[in-house]
């Protein structure tokens, strides 16, 4: 029985090693020199992330200039927007390597690719709910929000969690009062709630319930009271159609886990970290300000489990100091070099364009040389 194979006709093997070496050389230089892609939208990243930094460092500077320490083993970047343990105005728990996590301006690159993501354009209105658990992440807000020159409409709930804007006699309505008088934002809340359990300070101390006033009237700002979440929940969404003044809300952004705007700790799961477009289509959904807008058709982006989006985009955890501006891959991610795959695959075709090319040369070769001989022996 014959044994049967194939092999290009006129071909060696030694040159389909060599195309295969070639091939091979190629791939290998292709992945070792990737190019770095710059994202969409990267100057207005860069813009909103320089703008974060300035409020960083102003609210840094007033923080010291009020004689609040800042505890280097609680705050090791010195960013100056990491809180206390526990105080009277501290709604709940929270988590420390999150919020250190978020002393990064670079998350205001982040905030805008979600903005960009829900299809926003310069002059619209977009609603925000913030709190006083992560004051960082709503300078980045502030500052994607501004640097695309849409119009916000801002509540605050007032409280916040453990190691958030707690210092009772700098909260962040505070904090973003300054920041508008220092002409870094020319916007802040235009409503404040209590905030904690509730939206109502609910379980709170009176000591602290009044700390939580006193913030929102030094600061003049309309306080929301509310009897319970569903009145929290309508009080607020009466507020931003009222202050949108006929004009469409565009997009709802929450930051944190204010009750109302999530619907306690379970709401707060219910959607996804970034852009959503609808509700969620399985279990119990809790009442919130995110639901009633995606219930409209109106896209939610959720600032949320924060390592997590950290993570997707390339910022460190748990910075040592303030990162620089630029760095994530929410700027650049790394890309194949198209020219010099282009030149690979150019010198690939020529080799085997060159070994085709000789292997039918030799063919024809043979095939001459074989009519010659028959012609011979036909002769004789």
């Amino acid at each position: 029985m014959k044994r049967l194979y194939w092999q290009a006709l006129g071909v060696p093997g030694s040159a389909s090693i060599s195309v295969t070496l070639v091939a091979l050389a190629g791939f290998v230089l292709v992945e070792a020199f990737p190019v770095q892609r710059k994202q969409p939208f990267y100057e207005e990243k860069i813009a909103a992330a320089r703008r974060a930094r300035e409020a960083l460092a102003v609210i840094k500077t007033e923080r010291i200039r009020r004689g609040i320490p800042i505890d280097p083993a609680s705050d090791p970047a010195d960013s100056g927007l990491i809180g206390h343990p526990l105080t009277p105005v501290t709604s709940n728990t929270g988590y420390l390597d999150a919020k250190q996590t978020t002393v990064n301006p670079n998350f205001a690159a982040v905030i805008l690719h979600m903005l960009k993501g829900a299809h926003l354009e310069k002059g619209d209105v977009v609603a925000v709910g913030v709190s006083g658990s992560f004051p960082a992440l709503n300078v980045a807000t502030y500052a994607a929000v501004h640097a695309l020159g849409l119009e916000p409409i801002i509540i605050t709930s007032t409280a916040a969690s453990e190691w958030g804007a707690n210092e009772p006699s700098f909260m962040w309505p505070d904090m973003e009062h300054v920041l508008q008088d220092k002409h870094v934002f020319p916007f802040r809340s235009t409503a404040a709630s209590l905030g904690g359990i509730d939206d109502r300070g609910f379980g709170m101390s009176q000591e602290g319930r009044d700390a939580l006033t006193l913030a929102i009237e030094r600061n003049e700002l309309p306080r929301v009271d509310s009897k319970s979440v569903a009145d929290a929940i309508q009080r607020r969404m009466a507020i931003y159609e009222r202050e949108a003044r006929d004009r469409p809300i565009k997009a709802y952004v929450n930051v944190g886990g204010g009750s109302a705007s999530v619907g306690t700790h379970i709401g707060k799961k219910q959607l996804a970290p970034g852009v959503n477009l609808e509700p969620p289509h399985e279990g119990t959904l809790m009442d919130s300000v995110m639901l009633r807008f995606l219930a409209r058709d109106v896209p939610v982006i959720h600032v949320t489990q924060i390592k997590r989006l950290a993570r997707a985009h390339g910022l460190p955890l748990r910075p040592g100091t303030i990162p620089r501006i630029g760095e994530g891959t929410v700027y650049v991610r790394p890309g194949y070099n198209r020219w010099l795959a282009a030149l690979a695959l150019a010198v690939i075709a020529a080799v085997l364009f060159a070994f085709v090319r000789s292997g039918a040369a030799r063919l024809l070769a043979r095939s001459e040389g074989a009519g010659e001989g028959e012609g011979r022996t036909n002769a004789g």
